[in-house]
């Protein structure tokens, strides 16, 4: 059992230990219109534009011409966290390390039972986070190892009483026994679904709908905009429907180009992915996006983007297929690429968040400003996207450029606090709702 860093959730703070108090426990007084989203050209901002609060709204009428500006590689660099920092939060609301230590944190997804189950891809392996109270250290124990870049995870079937573990690593999906409270598998994987793995966008995540019919996998593209032909992204920048024992195998939706993240409307039962969109065409183009999938859609990759938008690279490619893309929900600043989404569940934050969805940010690369590196919350009226998401979890940025927190896994935990992964210098993050205090 590894026992990793945990910083307590209340300081006892006395009078002359106010000031690191203060950096343990951060509840940021934000008050910022939420009625007036930023939108049009000033909604492809940057970091430096970002705070716990701000609207953003794009649409299609907002993109720039291809080629608009240059392709940038600005690649992030990572430092440590520097001390007494924390992500900003807003207005109510406290952050503090659950754990830290971790090799690689990458998607997240909480066991019925409260566990907190935790992807190291780049290690190979599961571990589960074990809440031993506020102010103690998380326990941690290696469920599984010797994967092949394990991401996604999956119990099934959902519910209170999982019989497996799904795991989506890069070229199947697996599934080990479970009995809720289990810390190792009661015996061998399995593979259940083989999976291409070929070529880049190695994640795979893992869903089941709601009546536990069908089990839904994301396969990201091999390339970046089949620059390699199509026959090379057979199966690729789809999401993938199975039945739950791996047979039946169809594609549930095609022309996303990476879908990260998945996730099942708790109200309506849909399917929600997260998707990067392809790189090259400039700062402000194509936005990536977040979108309720449907079934036997297809949303333009590589050919169109956001719509009947050609992508020039594929000039007179397919001039049938106009008319015929579907456009996502909510699309996000260009590069920012969203990873895990979660809606939530839980009681402890106000009413108004139930239901609405919070989205890993990880960061961009291709972009001569930085962007994303943070968590934003999607927001739903009445079941419905409203095209619009807000900064919520924000600061892994340094005042000269720097990054030391990637968001990657989102999740909600039993006491209904928000849990956030990020691989740059492995932590998991939680967020309280403490209102007045």
């Amino acid at each position: 059992m590894r026992v990793l860093k945990f910083w307590p959730y209340q300081a006892r703070a006395r009078s002359g230990q106010l000031l690191a108090a203060m950096a343990v426990l951060s509840v940021f007084a934000m008050r910022i219109d939420a009625a007036t989203p930023v939108a049009g050209s000033a909604a492809f901002g940057d970091w430096t534009k970002d705070a716990p609060g701000v609207m953003h709204h794009i649409t299609p009428a907002d993109l720039p011409p291809p080629y608009a500006t240059r392709s940038a590689a600005n690649r992030p660099q990572i430092v440590p966290r520097p001390a007494g920092a924390l992500p900003k939060v807003p207005h109510g609301f406290a952050v503090e390390v659950f754990a830290s230590g971790l090799e690689g944190a990458r998607l997240l997804r909480t066991a019925p039972n409260g566990d907190i189950f935790l992807a190291e891809t780049s290690e190979g392996r599961i571990v589960i986070l074990r809440d031993n109270g506020r102010g103690r250290p998380a326990s941690v124990n290696t469920y599984a190892s010797g994967l092949d870049e394990p991401f996604g995870l999956a119990f099934y079937p959902p519910g209170g009483a999982p019989r497996f573990l799904y795991v989506g690593t890069v070229g199947a999906v697996l599934r080990f026994p479970y009995r809720s409270g289990d810390i190792k598998p009661a015996g061998r994987a399995e593979t259940v679904a083989r999976l291409p793995a070929a070529g880049g966008h190695q994640t795979r995540d893992v869903a089941f709908s709601r009546d536990r019919r069908k089990m839904l996998v994301s396969v990201g593209s091999a390339s970046n905009d089949a620059e390699d032909g199509e026959a090379e992204e057979t199966l690729r920048a789809n999401v993938l429907e199975f039945d739950p024992d791996g047979r039946g195998r169809r594609i549930f939706a095609s022309g996303t180009r990476n879908p990260v993240g998945l996730a099942i409307d708790p109200v309506t039962g849909a399917l929600w992915t997260a998707v990067n969109e392809r790189d090259g065409l400039g700062d402000n183009l194509p936005p990536d996006y977040v979108t309720q999938l449907r079934d036997g859609g297809f949303y333009g990759w590589p050919w169109y983007y956001i719509g009947d938008h050609r992508d020039p690279r594929h000039r007179g490619e397919h001039p049938e297929l106009v008319g015929h893309v579907l456009l996502p929900d909510v699309l996000i600043q260009p590069h920012s690429a969203p990873l895990q989404l979660a809606f939530y569940t839980g009681s402890q934050f106000p009413a108004a968040y139930r239901n609405d969805i919070f989205v890993a940010l990880h960061g961009s690369w291709n972009r001569a400003q930085r962007t994303g590196y943070k968590v934003v919350r999607v927001m739903l009226r009445n079941g419905k996207p409203t095209g619009e998401y807000q900064d919520f979890l924000t600061g892994f940025v340094t005042a000269n450029g720097d990054v030391w927190g990637r968001p990657v896994g989102v999740g909600v935990s039993p006491d209904g606090s928000l849990l956030v992964s990020e691989d740059a210098n492995g932590t998991v993050w939680r967020v309280s709702y403490v209102g007045g205090r």
